[in-house]
């Protein structure tokens, strides 16, 4: 069933992008400058793969690319975005865990550097960042790491406006780990 987890608008402010995870979207709405309102797009739904649970998603500073987190898949899906239409063209899906991990484990939070240069992800469970280097012309992503984040449950992190610090919060531990 519906289960919107999150709004994220595109750098232009003409289109707000919602994470289904209950229904496996991600819904597009044109924005309104003037009256301030929004108006969904269907054409322009992006359908998640059955059971992937979409949770986060969030823009490469170019606006030639956005990225989305999955919370029940644990996978980032790399799109290219055209923001004059607002569609989103997947162009790939990895995996945030190490190859051959079989435990319980769920996304929470995705972020690109302010740079660009880079993408995380957090892993409930598994108790980790994702690191992925991106590819500038193709906006591709490349695994570099897959960091213990210092506590459990890493719910939701954030990365310092000069991208020197990335901050992950252990909500089951009550800390948070600065890399």
């Amino acid at each position: 069933e519906a289960h919107a987890h999150s709004v994220t608008f595109d750098r232009t402010n003409q289109w707000a992008y919602v994470c289904d995870l209950g229904m496996d979207q991600v819904l597009a709405y044109r924005i309104d400058g003037k009256t301030r309102k929004l108006a969904l797009d269907p054409a322009l739904t992006v359908h998640a793969e059955p059971g992937q649970g979409p949770r986060h998603f969030d823009f490469h500073p170019s606006g030639k690319f956005a990225y989305l987190i999955t919370e029940m898949g644990n996978k980032v899906v790399a799109f290219n975005y055209d923001s004059a239409k607002g569609t989103l063209e997947e162009i790939q899906m990895i995996s945030t865990l190490p190859e051959g991990w079989e435990g319980t484990s769920y996304c929470a939070d995705v972020h690109v550097s302010p740079d660009g240069r880079f993408l995380y992800g957090s892993n409930r469970g598994h108790d980790s960042i994702a690191i992925y280097a991106i590819d500038q012309a193709t906006g591709m992503l490349s695994l570099v790491d897959i960091a213990p984040c210092g506590g459990k449950n890493p719910r939701g992190f954030g990365i310092d406006p000069s991208g020197t610090f990335l901050l992950a919060g252990g909500q089951d531990t009550d800390n948070i780990t600065i890399f």
